[in-house]
């Protein structure tokens, strides 16, 4: 009895200090208005540089098509949000082995009853709507590699079973995403693995030393598909070939060089009248460029800014291992596909299919976005307070 009563006694004890260490709070305001400020600029953006491409589409003719669609899914997203701000992000460890599961069975549906699109089979239609299993993929994988990192915490500065392992898992994900011919979403998958096996405690010594071998793959995967290496040599030389595959990057410089320093106003782009391809999906950027000019650029990369930076911080502040990686991983993917995205339309690297997150057209990325970001909210609010 004597043990018993010690063994509750220290259990109070225990549950006091983490009372005193912890608190629940409220979320992070300015995370949420920085997201909230992206997409509106996203929403008017889309109707900006759509309507005239809806307006001559065949099938469409309704030049606020891409308006109402884009309006209806940031609905959706943002109740998905509010309700994943209000769920204890730790209830997802329980739900992690169900969400793998499902996404990977999406991952290999896909494959075979998938629409394809431009060559590509990455999309399940159901009627009017369609599904894009690969983002909900980039953040199951993150859910998966924070539960197993925080679970095999010993592990972590291992090589074989630590690195090479959690490279792995990622991997899979990363494999049949692949088979989609989406080596962007690819790409995005493993640095967004790296980044977090790297925080989790992983030796910088064991990542670097795989440096060589995923060069080489990437290299590898660039080659063995000749679509890919028209997008190389076309970025190498763009104005070799204007009218075929450099068109979309000429365009885009077109309309990042007429919008100048203060834009050509709201609503009053050239390239978007059938100049720029689908110019409210990744190309978008461009089109801010030209009507918002360079300090609409500059605003919103300064908004992506304060938005990773209030991810970071929420992230390091979490009050448990699991949260500090499950935050880290969120922010990543995000971060890392507003840098690429930015990157492609500014000519900065190959032409790829990236969303800029919040901004481009696309109810399957803003939806996941939207309940990632409430998730992240949901950490905020547990988060470390300083001990006096």
């Amino acid at each position: 009895m004597n043990k018993v009563k010690r063994t509750n006694i220290k259990k109070e004890r225990n549950l006091k200090r983490r009372k005193k260490k912890y608190s629940m709070k409220s979320i992070d305001y300015g995370l949420l208005c920085g997201i909230f400020l992206l997409l509106f600029i996203g929403i008017v953006m889309v109707y900006s540089s759509s309507s005239y491409y809806a307006l001559y589409q065949k099938d469409v003719y309704n030049s606020d098509f891409y308006f109402i669609k884009e309006i209806t899914w940031a609905i959706v997203g943002i109740i998905g949000m509010f309700i994943t701000m209000s769920l204890d992000y730790h209830i997802y460890k329980k739900w992690t082995p169900w969400l793998v599961l499902i996404t990977l069975g999406f991952l290999v549906i896909v494959l075979f009853i998938g629409a394809n699109i431009n060559g590509a089979s990455r999309w399940i239609r159901f009627g009017p709507l369609s599904f894009q299993p690969s983002e909900l993929a980039k953040y199951v994988v993150v859910l998966y590699l924070a539960l197993l990192i925080d679970r095999r915490k010993g592990k972590i500065r291992k090589f074989k079973e630590g690195t090479l392992f959690y490279l792995c898992v990622a991997g899979v994900f990363a494999g049949l995403i692949l088979l989609q011919k989406n080596l962007s979403i690819t790409a995005i998958v493993m640095m967004v693995a790296c980044v977090m096996i790297l925080v989790g405690g992983a030796k910088l010594s064991h990542l670097f030393s795989l440096v060589p071998i995923g060069i080489a793959a990437g290299i590898g995967l660039i080659f063995t598909q000749s679509y890919r290496v028209k997008r190389l040599t076309s970025f190498l030389n763009p104005w070799a070939d204007t009218s075929q595959d450099s068109y979309q990057l000429i365009q885009s410089f077109y309309a990042l060089g007429s919008g100048g320093i203060f834009g050509v106003g709201l609503g009053n782009s050239r390239q978007k009248a059938l100049f720029m391809p689908e110019p409210h999906n990744d190309f978008i950027f461009a089109i801010i460029g030209e009507e918002l000019g360079l300090i609409g650029c500059i605003a919103i990369i300064c908004i992506f800014i304060f938005i990773i930076t209030k991810g970071v911080s929420i992230a390091i502040q979490a009050r448990d291992n699991y949260g500090l990686l499950l935050g880290i991983g969120i922010i990543s993917v995000i971060a890392i596909q507003a840098i690429i995205n930015i990157a492609v339309v500014t000519g900065s690297m190959p032409v790829t299919g990236v969303p800029m997150p919040f901004i481009s057209y696309g109810g399957t990325s803003l939806v996941f976005n939207l309940g990632a970001v409430g998730i992240l909210l949901n950490i905020s609010r547990q988060s470390k307070e300083e001990e006096f």
